[in-house]
């Protein structure tokens, strides 16, 4: 990875006193796990925006590692597509850019805005490297990564929530570009937020690029549909290229199979087995998570090499389940394997939910939390 590239660092010190062990237990590990519980991470303003770089599964991508299918000459045409365009905001100037604090204030000159689209939207189905492709672009634009930023939607908007409407707007005023990778359709009030939040972005020279989900009642179809994200954006339509990169699609393969379930005893040894595991009581961890701000969720992970769970039960509520899902994001992001006891993952969620508006959200928790718990096998496995 470039030494340019900021890496997602632990800017929280936590307090966590040693967890009992069970009964029957000797502790095989020299301390007791962590507890995600017992962690109340406090982020500035600053550092949520500094966080905002691809996820450590993508620091490495980039073009020339995306290997497009012979057979889909539309996913060749993007790459060669998103490079022209990465090139072109070399010479971009963002209002606020080198001459404004980090925070964007001080007196703003007129932008210079290139002629031409000033967002790119990558409309295709699962599995043809959307996010692989938005990461590339991100490394491959020539700015310092101060002046670029990289979020899901989900983060865009917890950003608002934890800064403020103007706060967001002066702080990213000043980027050359803002990728947003799955811009989520199914919430009209963060959609128009977001939406206004972009335009006010467009206006200062910020460039932008997009994923997004499928729109309530979309699930199941081949692919995503750029119409729905054009008309969802409104009056920023104008400013995106809509790139559509075929591809195998793997949208009908319907929920994995998650792995059975292990005993609470079979998680807490492992727990106590591997340096840096939390172990965390699933109700009492959901209760935790209404007490912390989503936008430190990342935070509360920082520095742990597993999360261990015993009593997984599905969830009691639909705000419950949207924190949920925030936390599976990101430790899918940073590849934390998870073990548990109770319920297996695919239980998680009622079929109510499943047939919700929310619903995409669940599908991508349970696929990423399944992935997850694969990754957790090893922990008792001791590999």
């Amino acid at each position: 990875m470039s030494s340019s590239v900021p890496r997602r660092l632990a800017w929280v010190t936590v307090s966590s006193s040693p967890s009992a062990s069970a009964p029957g237990l000797d502790p095989i590990a020299d301390a007791a796990p962590l507890s995600l519980c017992e962690r109340a991470p406090h982020v500035p303003a600053d550092r949520l925006v500094a966080e905002m770089v691809p996820p450590p599964r993508f620091d490495s991508v980039r073009f020339s590692t995306y290997l497009p299918d012979p057979n889909q000459p539309s996913q060749t045409e993007a790459v060669g597509v998103l490079e022209g365009f990465a090139a072109g905001l070399g010479g971009a100037h963002a209002v606020g850019g080198r001459g404004r604090g980090f925070l964007g204030f001080g007196k703003a000159r007129a932008p210079k805005t290139p002629a031409g689209p000033r967002g790119v939207y990558l409309d295709g189905g699962y599995g043809v490297g959307k996010t692989h492709l938005l990461a590339s672009l991100w490394h491959a634009t020539p700015a310092e990564p101060a002046l670029k930023a990289f979020g899901t939607f989900v983060e865009l908007t917890n950003l608002v929530g934890a800064l403020g409407f103007q706060q967001t707007v002066q702080t990213l005023r000043g980027h050359r570009l803002l990728c947003i990778d799955e811009f989520e359709l199914d919430d009209p009030g963060d959609t128009v937020l977001v939406s206004t939040l972009l335009g006010k972005l467009v206006d200062a020279g910020v460039a932008l690029a997009a994923t997004s989900n499928t729109l309530p009642g979309k699930l199941g179809e081949g692919r995503f549909a750029a119409a729905d994200f054009l008309r969802e954006i409104q009056g920023l339509s104008a400013h995106f290229r809509a790139l559509r990169i075929d591809g195998e699609d793997y949208r009908h393969r319907g929920l994995p199979e998650a792995p059975a379930p292990y005993s609470d005893e079979e998680v807490t040894k492992a727990a106590y087995a591997t340096p840096g595991a939390s172990l965390d009581d699933f109700p009492h961890l959901l209760g935790h998570l209404a007490k912390v701000h989503p936008s430190r969720y990342g935070a509360l992970t920082d520095g742990l090499r597993a999360v261990c769970l015993t009593d997984v039960r599905p969830v009691p509520d639909q705000s419950t389940a949207l924190r949920l899902v925030v936390l599976a994001d990101r430790l899918y992001d940073r590849e934390v394997p998870v073990l548990a006891s109770g319920s297996a993952f695919d239980k998680l969620f009622s079929e109510e939910m499943l047939n919700g508006g929310y619903r995409k959200k669940y599908f991508r928790a349970i696929s990423r939390l399944t992935a997850l718990a694969r990754d957790g096998e090893r922990l008792v496995r001791g590999d």
